[in-house]
């Protein structure tokens, strides 16, 4: 049965043949349309038709959907891992390479101090770290991405979870990660240590160690941001010492551990001298 029709020109209705009526706006759940934008079918006559193509499974409202299941399975498979470090660097370091065997290292010992390690869960310099958690008996997680070329999930992997959309995966890293080891690595490797500095940066995040390993690798950078970009005042001085550099996987390691629980601690002040001053205010709001 149609609906009627109404003479009210503020109200959105259907005309007897079933043509959207223009009027105060037909509601699609938080999306309000109006005029031609009124569907000729609701969202449950939709749903239950019969038939029709799948072309609705590439459609940016079912994308949401992906992008919300990615979270929730990533938050459901990391929440419990216990303290962590993101470990990034090259897919295309060789097991030959002295780059290799530092990550091993890195691995091995972020392990042994009861830190899981994550990495992208690829080869070269991901799989190195992999491997040093891995056979140190520690957890070895890796956050894999789809690629149009074929990388998998490097072996020494024992948590793996895939991931459709970069920024998904990212928010796993920064998320559950107390710091951030980073060893030589390409445009990749670049975007993962420029987007947790500008987390630190702007505070969008609560300040985490980040460690650069092979001075003579990310010497010539950091030399080019203390000297143009922080000349220029595209930065602050004390920006500067959000990076710590190193040649040695054990000083990394140890400044990971320190500087976390400096932060911590620091933190946890804070907070004591936050519910303490509210405390104080509760005290003085209740004796006027």
């Amino acid at each position: 049965m149609t609906r009627a029709t109404t003479s009210d020109p503020h109200r959105s209705d259907r005309s007897d043949d079933g043509v959207p009526q223009s009027g105060r706006g037909y509601r699609k759940g938080p999306v309000l349309l109006r005029g031609t934008q009124i569907p000729a079918q609701t969202t449950d006559q939709r749903l239950l038709a019969a038939g029709g193509d799948a072309d609705w499974v590439h459609s940016d409202p079912w994308r949401v959907m992906r992008i919300q299941s990615e979270f929730v399975e990533g938050f459901g498979a990391l929440a419990e891992v216990g303290p962590a470090v993101s470990v990034f660097g090259s897919a295309r370091t060789k097991p030959d390479h002295p780059d290799y065997a530092m990550a091993v290292e890195v691995g091995r010992l972020l392990a042994d101090a009861g830190y899981a390690v994550m990495t992208g869960g690829g080869p070269g310099i991901m799989e190195a770290a992999n491997e040093g958690a891995h056979k140190a008996g520690g957890t070895s997680i890796g956050l894999g991405i789809e690629l149009p070329f074929e990388q998998g999930m490097n072996e020494y992997v024992n948590l793996g979870v895939n991931f459709r959309y970069f920024f998904a995966r990212k928010t796993m890293f920064v998320k559950y990660a107390q710091g951030f080891i980073v060893l030589p690595g390409g445009f990749g490797t670049f975007d993962e240590l420029f987007e947790a500095l500008t987390l630190v940066q702007t505070h969008k995040v609560t300040e985490f160690p980040l460690v650069l390993v092979g001075s003579d690798y990310w010497g010539g950078l950091l030399d080019w941001i203390g000297g143009a970009v922080a000349d220029r005042g595209m930065i602050g001085r004390a920006d500067l010492d959000l990076l710590h550099l190193t040649d040695s996987p054990a000083e990394a390691v140890e400044y990971v551990i320190e500087r976390g629980a400096a932060i911590a601690a620091s933190e946890r002040e804070a907070l004591a001298e936050l519910a303490a001053d509210s405390e104080e205010a509760a005290e003085a709001a209740d004796g006027s």
